[in-house]
């Protein structure tokens, strides 16, 4: 009597052990899910380039080609832009990007034009593929290191590959002055990404 006892004591344990371990891991798991990448800076103020950033959020592609645009688009391929996760999941519940929120835009050339208009034909029609890889461009929120360009800052990591390790910000007149004059919301073209400019994230 008393070794069965003894078993059903042990069970008993064993099986609360277990549970706390579970309940311990999925705990855990929670907390890596709603970790934020935060920008990284040189000791000069470089921002390093993003890591992994096509595991990011996907938002949007916005392409202005150079045939429909005289020759000489200001940006000349399609602009694949992301967000970092955790900063995304703050803003679908509040409506507001966080401080350090990044949005990395990375540039990808269409393929070479077989028609006047730029575009070219595909098995799937008439249109405009995505091509080689061209740089990237890197957007940051931070209201009191950016205080001089509304609260982002922004970054070329080149106009072609390989991308720089890192990259310096770019002055207001460069980048910032044309995202305070057109971009919807908070110098973010939210506009172009259904994403960020649904009904539910206002």
């Amino acid at each position: 009597m008393r070794v069965r006892v003894q078993a059903a004591a042990a069970v008993i344990v064993g099986s609360a052990v277990a549970t706390i371990l579970f309940f311990g891991s999925l705990k855990d798991s929670n907390a890596q899910s709603n970790t934020r990448y935060l920008p990284e800076y040189t000791a000069d103020g470089q921002l390093l380039l993003p890591k992994n950033f096509h595991e990011w959020v996907y938002v949007g592609s916005p392409l202005t080609p150079n045939a429909l645009n005289g020759g000489q688009a200001n940006f000349p391929e399609f602009h694949n832009v992301y967000i970092e996760p955790g900063s995304y999941a703050i803003y679908k519940k509040t409506g507001e990007f966080p401080e350090g929120t990044i949005l990395f835009k990375e540039l990808q050339l269409t393929l070479p034009q077989e028609n006047a208009d730029g575009s070219r034909t595909e098995a799937s029609g008439r249109g405009y593929f995505p091509g080689r890889w061209n740089g990237a461009d890197v957007t940051v929120k931070d209201s009191k290191r950016f205080a001089d360009t509304n609260g982002w800052g922004y970054f070329n990591f080149n106009h072609h590959e390989p991308k720089a390790p890192m990259a310096k910000v770019k002055s207001k007149d460069e980048c910032a002055y044309c995202h305070i004059a057109n971009a919807k919301k908070d110098e973010v073209w939210t506009q172009f990404y259904p994403l960020l400019d649904n009904k539910d994230a206002r």
